[in-house]
């Protein structure tokens, strides 16, 4: 009986942990509050890459000669559009001679921006200095002609 009530009492406990971590700590829609996620609590260059967007491609956007893209596990695992609310998206921008211009973030936010798939959007110098935070509108017209692939350029999802 007694290890009957310690193996429930393990079992309560991880799935308290498994349905609340994910969440808790995701960062508020804030352009410091997000650079500290990406590279502090959760750094971005860890995560994966979308398996047809792999390493470094030539760049058709605003974000340099060239990019290269990670998503996090929410992205990553989103398996249709939208995305799953938590979902990043960090695009690394270099220029000509391969150095890092800007960090551009796209992140996820349940109710942030109905109107354009609740994307947070974010373009940061290479030290993290925000250039453009928020909802700017060059991002959102740019990604708009994405809409219907959830606003994600660089991954068809099914």
């Amino acid at each position: 009986m007694r290890l009957l009530l310690v193996v429930a009492a393990c079992v309560l406990s991880l799935s308290l942990l498994t349905v609340s971590a994910p969440a808790g700590d995701l960062p508020p829609a804030e352009a410091n509050a997000v650079w500290n996620y990406i590279t502090k609590v959760s750094p971005y260059r860890s995560w994966k890459q979308w398996p047809d967007y792999q390493g470094v491609h030539t760049s058709r956007s605003p974000h340099g000669k060239t990019n290269q893209v990670w998503v996090n596990r929410v992205a990553l695992h989103s398996r249709k559009v939208p995305l799953d609310y938590g979902a990043m998206e960090v695009k690394e921008a270099y220029d000509a001679q391969g150095r890092l211009v800007s960090v551009a973030v796209m992140y996820k936010v349940k109710g942030y921006n109905p109107g354009a798939g609740d994307w947070f959007w974010a373009l940061y110098t290479p030290e993290g200095k925000p250039k453009r935070a928020g909802k700017p509108r060059g991002c959102i017209s740019c990604h708009g002609a994405a809409a219907g692939n959830d606003y994600v350029t660089v991954h068809r999802l099914p």
